[in-house]
């Protein structure tokens, strides 16, 4: 399959603005994995993708581009347990990690040109973090929160 330059452009700004948004939000709450952050994980996954698909075009027999997504996961579970912090018999940045290993799935369906389904995850990501993020704490109460930190 043959990308033309106008396609691969696509495919990259749109794995980071996607991934930027989620990380708007991450940055909205002063957590880590801000917006720059998360929009670099989107874009290298999507390139990654993009290389795995550039290299199979010349190798299709012996190649495949899922492989290198298959990397790309395990990358992101390396770093996301580098944002997992246990502290005090708690643990934080569970949600960072997942964020980031999600954006690393969106960047990797852009990559692919997979686009509604990245987006649509984006959305719902955004949604999940805008929402669920506060009535986490309406629900557990400060006081609960404050003590899982």
């Amino acid at each position: 399959m043959e990308l033309t330059l106008m396609e691969i452009v696509l495919r990259l700004v749109l794995a980071a603005l996607l991934s930027g948004l989620i990380g708007i939000e991450r940055e909205m709450r002063q957590k880590p994995a801000g917006v720059r952050t998360n929009a670099l994980i989107g874009l290298g996954s999507s390139l990654m993708t993009l290389c795995g698909i550039y290299i199979s075009s010349f190798a299709p027999a012996i190649s495949d581009p899922s492989r290198i997504a298959s990397i790309v996961v395990q990358g992101i579970g390396f770093l996301g347990a580098g944002a997992i912090i246990q502290a005090s018999g708690s643990v934080r940045g569970l949600t960072t990690a997942a964020t980031m290993w999600v954006v690393a799935g969106i960047g990797i369906a852009c990559g692919f040109g997979f686009y509604w389904p990245a987006a649509i995850t984006a959305f719902i990501v955004f949604v999940l973090l805008a929402i669920f993020g506060p009535l986490d704490a309406k629900l557990m109460g400060e006081e609960s929160r404050n003590e899982k930190k």
